[in-house]
């Protein structure tokens, strides 16, 4: 059986490696990419080790493989800190109202684009919806501060229209700082993510209308049986992919910009998370396997969520991601 399948499998070889000298210009650039992510995210991985480890930051790269083993010591430490169910409450909390609206609403904004007939508005709309995207958390934490502070456009104007009699503290009070989160995200990401179901939509033979409304549909029926049945698979890989980073805000994946900027002494008890718990453990205290060690904890979860959204999806609808 060997001697049979073996000049199968040279004949194979040796045509892929005939295909690669024919594309080598074109696999030049792939080389970059993979050089890119083997030395940007596999070799980082090494520090998953300081994870299981004493080290401490002046034994530098050697000291991941010299330091003492500790075992599930900081694993432990972690859950077993007064801090742990607080911080998880916040963070899941934080990504699932997050995930109820900035998922549906690209959806939404795409599907309602999709209907408009006037080229110009539809363009105008677009691009004024995704150009939020591109302006950075930390310009946008501004602007919300600008408007939400206590001398800030909103207050005044709710002050001199009598709706309050004195300034609503946006940004200090625990039970604002959800909202500001999840209008934020959506107002920044909305544009950007209705971009990719729009082109799934373009990807919908157009005689499916024309069929569905000389049988007597109607516009919704149409959107709902046609619209919607065609972007099914973008929608479901998206899905996965949100959930695959449910810990880190969802499909917007903004949680530790918005926790870090926005949060505060007043919003504290609801705005830490995991990400700027590990921040605060590791560049802060100096405490950097402890921190690790949580970071490990949220990828394996995060990895976890993939796999078992993925599976799910499959089973249920048949579309997946792999």
């Amino acid at each position: 059986m060997t001697q049979t399948h073996t000049p199968v499998k040279r004949g194979k070889c040796a045509s892929a490696l005939r295909m690669i000298w024919r594309q080598r210009s074109l696999q030049l650039f792939v080389l970059f990419g993979v050089a890119y992510l083997i030395i940007f995210s596999y070799i980082p991985m090494m520090g998953i080790l300081m994870a299981f480890k004493n080290y401490k930051i002046s034994s530098g790269i050697r000291g991941l493989f010299t330091s003492p083993w500790v075992g599930m010591k900081y694993f432990v430490e972690f859950y077993t800190d007064y801090n742990f169910w607080s911080i998880i409450r916040n963070t899941l909390v934080m990504s699932l109202i997050k995930m109820a609206f900035t998922f549906p609403l690209p959806i939404l904004l795409a599907l309602v684009l999709n209907e408009v007939r006037n080229v110009k508005i539809k363009k105008i709309v677009q691009t004024t919806s995704y150009l939020p995207y591109f302006i950075s958390w930390v310009i946008v934490v501004g602007f919300a501060q600008l408007f939400l502070q206590f001398n800030g456009v909103i207050n005044v104007m709710l002050q001199r229209l009598g709706v309050i009699d004195k300034a609503i503290p946006f940004l200090t009070g625990e039970k604002y700082f959800l909202p500001i989160a999840v209008v934020t995200a959506c107002w920044k990401d909305m544009g950007w993510w209705a971009i990719l179901f729009l082109a799934a939509i373009t990807g919908i033979d157009p005689t499916l209308y024309e069929a569905a409304e000389i049988d007597g549909a109607g516009r919704l029926q149409r959107i709902w049986h046609i619209t919607m049945s065609g972007i099914r698979g973008t929608v479901t890989v998206v899905l996965i992919l949100a959930l695959g980073n449910l810990l880190g805000g969802g499909l917007s994946g903004s949680n530790f910009e918005q926790a870090y900027l926005i949060g505060n002494d007043g919003n504290n008890a609801v705005s830490e998370i995991v990400q700027t718990y590990v921040m605060k453990m590791g560049l802060s205290k100096g405490r950097y396997p402890y921190a690790a060690a949580i970071s490990l904890c949220q990828s394996v979860i995060s990895v976890f969520l993939v796999l078992t959204s993925n599976f799910v999806s499959k089973k249920a609808s048949g579309n997946s991601l792999f």
